[in-house]
Order: structure tokens, then C-alpha cells, then sequence
């Protein structure tokens, strides 16, 4: 049995009138559980779906045609080496509605401003399918390398990954972007149900405090977004103060934008924890000012006037994808070098952005990690690995899903190959990419993150 606060009970029976005890009464039914197929790597098939029924007796999302609820208490979907492909994403199933609604498209400019752990980034990259500009911002540095693991771990191959305030992003991206994206921190009222520790931080004051920060937030955002473009900003709470009056200061301090639409999700009312999305948009006949000059970028121009070390790490990486990869086809974008470790930086048509928009912002991850430079040679990364199709690749081992060469593979043991290959091989698992694999004479070296590795 949940305790709630008593402050939080009179609040919602003022809310909710005569529903309040069917939403109370919500708080002792097991919370829900969901995960999103990631688009980026199957389509959604029976391909897919039949194998996660069977394993996780999983059931469709109605406002997500990629999620799906699972019983928690029959499956450990993060424990299959599905999960561990990338295949799909464990995403609480309220959560999946905003992005829906947003709705990014193939060549958008993204901006996901509080984007840790990644369900919404993620899932916006697969509406994108790796076409066009993601930046996916977390300010706090921890929260900003789970975003980033889970960034690899899905193979987005579009996305920069940022960690800073709000406050430096719109100094660099004026009037930048044609979507942002902003799950706002909150009181988390509607995490109830799922997280405990959100009962023992919550009070009246509280609240008001994340009220404070939303507009903060928000006043930073829609100076970043392009006349026509679109904003979500969503909350996994109940107060109107954090929830309908953030909107309305929003639209009375900016009279540029307008509301299109908002959407509650109720615990007592859907299967799902709670949950508030609204969408705004911004009128083109009001235009801010920029100092940001657009012009063409040709995808021709990427190895033009590359300083010397880019131009001979890329060369290593042509060199190693002719071998390995053949079939491999980068969208547009341009060759950066941090250390030893090379990126591809994703770039798009009438759009400004490259490396120089990075100088002065902490970034975890530019690009696509294609490789790691080493005494003349490159070793790819497992985020190569991740955002490539077993189809592109030259040399691979496939296995099924209860085949022991899997889990060996994922705890990080080599493995036994048939003798036909010499050097690097993709390992993937039904057809999926699963990690890097070298082999010699018969014996393959396990080139599976130590870090990811199964324990056990």
C-alpha cells in the first residue's frame, strides 16, 4: 500500500472532484510497464513482434504504434540479448505519447533539451531514421552518459550529444530549430506509483519550486525554435501549476506562439502512469533575430580543406570500410577528430551547423563514433557495430537467440569460428548486429564492450 502526502490528496480531490477515489485507488494496482521496438532496426513485423509476444506476452500501446506493454511479472526484457542489440527500449508507456505528437520527421532539426536516460531522443531518432539533425541535450554529466550509452546502444547515427544549460544552447542556436523537445524536471507526481523516492521529495513548495525552473527552461527554448516550428513540453505530473498555467505564461510572455493541442493521461483512466503533453507552435509572421547565415552544404565539400590528421584518420576509415563494410552508406556529414577518436558529424542541407558550433559547449558524443585511431590503423567502435545492418558488412557469424554462443559472446569470451574469415566480423543475433568480433586460424576474439558485458 502507497502512503500519499495528505497535501497531495486534498490537491487532487480538488482536481478530480467525485474521481478522486477511483484515481487514489489507482496507486494499489501494480504500476505499468512498456517498451518501444526502435524502427532504426526492424520494422514493425511479425519479424519482431512474434519473437517479443512469445517472450514477454507483450500487448500494443494505443497512442504508440512502436510500444507495447509487458507483464513485469513474467519477463526481464532487459536481460535478453535483444535488449542488448538495441532492438528495443524499456520506456515507461505514458511516456511515449509527447513524442508522438510532436511528431518529428526524416530532416527535421531536433532539439531534445532534457533528454536523459534517452527514451525520447531515441524514439525521435527512429521517427527521423537517420536522416537530418538531433541534438540531445542533459545538463547533469551522469545522466548525460546513460543518454549517450543509450544513444550507441539504439545505432542513432544522427544525433550529438550535449551536456549544458539551457542558457548556452540559445546563445549558440537562435531561432536553429524546427522541433524541441522538452520533458520539463517536475514534481513527478506521476511517478507515484513507480518510484518511491518521488513521494519523500514531494510538498506544496516543491512544486512551486519546479514551476519556477519550467519557465526558466522554457523561456530558453523557444528562443531556439524557428518560426513555423513546433514545441512539446511534457511533465510526469498532476499540477496545473507545473502543467496548464506553465502554458499560458508561456503563450502571454511570447505571443508568437500559439497552443495546438494538450493531453493528460490518467492512472485510473488509462493503462499508463501519469502524464501531461501539450504542443505549441510559433507563428512565421513574428521572426526573432539571428545572426546565424544559412547556406548549402554539398556533401562533396567533406574531405575539402581537412587538416591534415582528420584527412589521414578518414583515410583509415575509408580503408577500413572498403575491406569490412562495402555496403555502408554515411548520410551527410563530415569527418572530426577528438584525441584518436574519429566521428562522423551529421550535417543538413540549407542548415548552418559543423564542427564550429561545438567550440565552447560539452560534448559527449559528436556524431556517429566510427573508430579509434592506433599506430596507423583503425579499430572500429561498437557503435559502428550497432548503427550498421548485417547487409553492408563483408564478414559476419549470426546465432539465435538460445544459441550458448551468444551469451558467451555477451560475457565476454572468444569464440570458435569455422576457419573462413580472417579479421574483423560482425557477430549479430536473428540477423541483428550485436558487437565486433576478429577472427584468426579458427578463434575469435571477443571485441564486446567490458564494460557492457554480461556478469554471471
Amino acid at each position: 500500500m502507497i502512503k500519499l502526502p495528505e497535501a497531495f490528496i486534498e490537491r487532487m480531490r480538488d482536481i478530480l472532484g467525485k474521481a478522486a477515489d477511483d484515481f487514489l485507488n489507482s496507486y494499489n494496482q501494480p504500476k505499468t510497464q512498456g517498451l518501444r521496438i526502435n524502427t532504426l532496426k526492424s520494422a514493425i513485423s511479425d519479424t519482431i513482434t512474434n519473437p517479443l509476444k512469445i517472450s514477454f506476452q507483450i500487448e500494443p500501446i494505443p497512442w504508440c504504434s512502436t510500444g507495447f506493454y509487458y507483464d513485469e511479472t513474467t519477463s526481464r526484457p532487459g536481460k535478453h540479448p535483444y535488449h542488448a542489440a538495441g532492438l528495443y527500449y524499456i520506456q515507461e508507456p505514458s511516456a511515449m505519447s509527447v513524442v508522438e505528437l510532436l511528431n518529428p520527421l526524416p530532416g527535421d532539426i531536433v532539439l531534445d533539451l532534457a533528454a536523459a536516460p534517452g527514451g525520447k531522443s531515441t524514439q525521435i531518432a527512429g521517427k527521423m531514421q537517420g536522416k537530418g539533425l538531433l541534438i540531445a541535450n542533459e545538463i547533469h554529466p551522469a545522466r548525460a552518459k546513460i543518454l549517450s550509452e543509450n544513444i550507441e546502444r539504439m545505432g542513432v547515427t544522427n544525433a550529438v550529444v550535449t551536456s549544458c544549460n539551457p542558457e548556452q544552447l540559445a546563445v549558440k542556436f537562435p531561432v536553429f530549430f524546427d522541433k524541441i523537445m522538452l520533458d520539463a524536471p517536475c514534481s513527478g507526481e506521476g511517478m507515484f506509483r513507480k518510484d518511491p523516492d518521488a513521494i519523500a521529495e514531494w510538498s506544496p513548495d516543491h512544486v512551486t519550486m519546479c514551476a519556477i525552473r519550467q519557465m526558466d527552461i522554457l523561456r530558453q527554448a523557444v528562443l531556439m525554435l524557428k518560426p513555423n516550428g513546433q514545441l512539446a513540453y511534457s511533465t510526469c505530473t498532476f499540477s496545473a501549476e507545473e502543467n496548464e498555467l506553465i502554458i499560458a505564461k508561456i503563450i502571454a510572455e511570447f505571443p508568437q506562439f500559439e497552443l495546438v493541442r494538450t493531453e493528460r493521461i490518467w492512472p485510473h483512466l488509462d493503462r499508463g502512469e501519469g502524464h501531461f503533453a501539450a504542443i505549441l507552435h510559433k507563428k512565421a509572421e513574428i521572426q526573432a533575430h539571428t545572426n546565424a547565415q544559412k547556406r548549402y552544404f554539398d556533401n562533396t565539400e567533406k574531405r575539402k580543406n581537412l587538416p591534415k590528421v582528420v584527412s589521414e584518420a578518414w583515410s583509415l576509415f575509408e580503408s577500413f570500410a572498403e575491406m569490412h563494410v562495402p555496403g555502408l552508406v554515411l548520410e551527410q556529414g563530415e569527418p572530426l577528430l577528438f584525441g584518436d577518436q574519429l566521428y562522423w558529424l551529421p550535417r543538413v542541407a540549407d542548415c548552418p551547423f559543423n564542427a564550429n558550433y561545438l567550440k565552447g559547449l560539452k560534448i559527449l558524443r559528436p556524431g556517429l563514433h566510427l573508430g579509434t585511431i592506433k599506430k596507423n590503423r583503425l579499430e572500429p567502435t561498437h557503435s559502428l557495430a550497432l548503427a550498421i545492418s548485417p547487409e553492408v558488412i563483408t564478414n559476419s557469424y549470426d546465432f539465435s537467440t538460445t544459441s550458448p554462443e551468444i551469451l558467451s559472446y555477451l560475457h565476454g569470451e572468444a569464440l570458435h569460428g569455422d576457419g573462413r574469415h580472417n579479421g574483423w566480423l560482425l557477430i549479430t543475433i536473428d540477423g541483428f548486429a550485436l558487437g565486433w568480433g576478429k577472427e584468426s586460424n579458427g578463434q575469435i576474439k571477443n571485441h564486446y564492450p567490458k564494460g557492457l558485458r554480461w556478469l554471471g
